[in-house]
């Protein structure tokens, strides 16, 4: 880029030295203000910008020769930079290749001309020759210098970047191409003498077109880029009870900007910092505790620059080649529980469009991790709910009937020399009352066991406990399964407590409905789960149900609805005395469970 600057400065240089002093004409004023208009507003392409200005250029070219071309070509290019404020490297860089393009343009073009015998063709043609030559290898030479200096630089340059950024340029080509062509046909037509009038109708709608094409094109890539944010919020929330999380985010980063390293750091409820992403390379992954120390004190989005030694907290750990990094802590109600890090290679290379988008994926990766955090918790509350409840039952069940047997036979020993009968009685029902014990006993140790769900998921699941049935000969209960939409992941308590609702649905229907025809849905729909259980049973009477599952504890109507609340779900059971039953249990998604597609 220096080399580049270099010799764009020395070709300014002479060409301000040996130029001719011009009139500043209303013609010349218009031509610049189009001239500066069109370079203001260019239309952005994956790697830098292009625009429509060469038809304007091209008649400063006609009109007022190739020096005048050089000094405003390049003094508005320049001024455009300075207003950007763009880096010292790139403001001498951009009017430097862009002059020297048109000026070895212009060579090329008078050398290739002047073998040409004029006489053969008619002048319009020899003008629409000269353009074309001009306008080629202008487009050649720039691009050709601009792909050198993004192969040379230190920065990933994509194939696919590459050919964005070329199908740009042939749209550019084209149009000014075919303006380039009216200009040489209208000025043949001998139409009068050409006032600024003139010129200012020729070029607004040219001028129009860049102003629209320009904003239509940001337009179009702030709407991807929204797209890929909506994309991932999307997936982020599907990947909440798996690990996708991570190949999502390294997607959406590299869809939507150029970098080096990405690297994620949570602190855990422990308040221990860990790192738990790197997409590229540190100098060392063993951290010093200042380094999570300062990352706590970040308030919001920092960037630095390679100005001076310091990095940020990670001045340690990054590669020495790389000039700018960007720090985006994960805040939740003001407390940091992590910080999102990406780098570049070169220094201001993080664009307004690159913070915004870091910020946005901080943002929803801090609710992300947030969220994982309370399901986590609240998993365990569950399950510490339900180790007391086992506590509770083996401390008023199966232990009081032990002890009672013991106290029996204790009894029994000391009448059996006495009272024989009685002792005898003693032992008999403290032998009953212990095997009562062991049943309950085995009960329990089966329903510690893993849960069907846990090894095989919920689909595979039913769908295997529906197999089973199917092979009982003795069972007349023709069994349907349909299932509707996508397939997504569920957390594992969802999926117990869906099987749950749905093995004790079936036993039910099969002990007491005399149900011929049972048919189970499970449909995922936009924002929740579907399972819906029909029979053609006899029914019953939902109030004495509720009587009976009040007075004979036991996994009933009770019970299920308390596991359905437990997950926020809602279950509603439909049943009137030979009628059939309709038993429903809707899961809302929440951002948690399945996905977002309807049935």
């Amino acid at each position: 880029m220096g080399f580049i600057s270099l010799i764009g400065l020395a070709l300014f240089g002479y060409h301000l030295v040996v130029h001719q002093s011009v009139t500043v004409s209303l013609t010349f004023v218009l031509l610049i203000v189009f001239l500066f208009i069109c370079e203001y507003y260019p239309m952005p392409m994956p790697r830098g910008q292009t625009t429509l200005t060469f038809p304007i250029i091209y008649m400063i070219y006609v009109v007022f020769g190739i020096d005048i071309v050089i000094l405003t070509y390049g003094l508005t290019v320049l001024a455009i930079n300075f207003i950007h404020r763009r880096p010292l490297r790139i403001l001498l860089f951009n009017p430097a290749q862009l002059i020297i393009s048109f000026y070895l343009a212009h060579i090329i073009h008078r050398s290739i001309l002047e073998n040409i015998v004029v006489s053969q063709y008619s002048p319009l043609t020899i003008e629409i020759l000269g353009f074309f030559l001009i306008i080629s290898f202008f487009y050649l030479i720039n691009n050709f210098i601009v792909d050198i200096v993004l192969w040379l630089r230190p920065e990933k340059y994509p194939l696919r970047f590459w050919i964005g950024k070329n199908q740009g340029e042939i749209i550019s080509y084209v149009i000014a191409f075919v303006y380039g062509c009216l200009i040489h046909y209208l000025g043949s037509q001998n139409r009068g003498e050409v006032d600024s009038f003139s010129f200012f109708f020729f070029f607004s709608p040219l001028v129009g077109l860049s102003l629209l094409s320009s904003i239509i094109a940001r337009l179009k890539v702030e709407k991807n880029r929204i797209k890929a944010l909506f994309d991932f919020s999307s997936e982020l929330n599907k990947s909440l009870t798996s690990q996708t999380w991570e190949g999502l985010i390294k997607k959406l980063i590299g869809d939507i900007m150029i970098h080096e390293d990405c690297v994620l750091f949570l602190r855990t409820q422990e308040g221990k910092w860990e790192l738990t992403m790197l997409n590229g390379k540190l100098t060392s992954q063993v951290m010093e505790n200042e380094v999570f120390f300062r990352m706590e004190s970040l308030e919001s989005l920092m960037v630095y620059d390679r100005k001076d030694s310091d990095m940020g907290p990670l001045t340690s750990y990054i590669r020495p080649q790389l000039r700018s990094v960007l720090y985006a802590p994960l805040l939740v109600e003001n407390e940091v529980i992590g910080c999102f890090v990406v780098t570049k290679a070169r220094t201001k290379s993080f664009t307004i469009e690159d913070t915004r988008a870091v910020a946005t994926i901080a943002n929803q990766l801090a609710g992300f991790f947030k969220k994982k955090q309370l399901l986590k918790e609240q998993e365990q509350r569950v399950i510490l709910e339900e180790r007391n409840r086992i506590a509770h039952d083996i401390h008023d069940g199966i232990a009081q009937s032990l002890a009672g047997a013991v106290m029996k036979l204790d009894t029994s020993i000391r009448k059996i020399n006495t009272d024989p009968i009685e002792a005898k009685q003693l032992i008999s029902d403290s032998n009953k009352q212990l095997r009562d014990s062991l049943k309950d006993v085995r009960d329990s140790i089966y329903a510690l066991k893993p849960y069907p769900t846990e090894k095989l998921g919920f689909h595979t699941a039913i769908e295997r406990k529906i197999q089973e049935l199917k092979k009982d000969q003795t069972l007349t209960l023709k069994i349907e399964l349909e299932i509707r939409g996508e397939r997504g992941p569920i957390s594992p308590m969802t999926e117990k407590v869906m099987f749950d609702v749905f093995q004790e649905s079936v036993q039910n229907c099969i002990k007491h409905a005399k149900a011929t025809n049972l048919h189970i849905l499970v449909s995922y729909k936009k924002d929740h789960i579907l399972l819906k259980m029909t029979d053609n049973g006899i029914g019953f009477s939902l109030y004495h149900a509720m009587i009976k599952a009040m007075n004979q504890p036991h996994y009933g109507i009770i019970q299920m609805n308390e596991a359905a609340e437990k997950i926020g779900a809602a279950l509603q059971i439909e049943s009137k005395p030979n009628e059939g039953t309709e038993i429903i249990l809707i899961v809302p998604k929440l951002g948690l469970e399945g996905t977002n597609k309807n049935d």
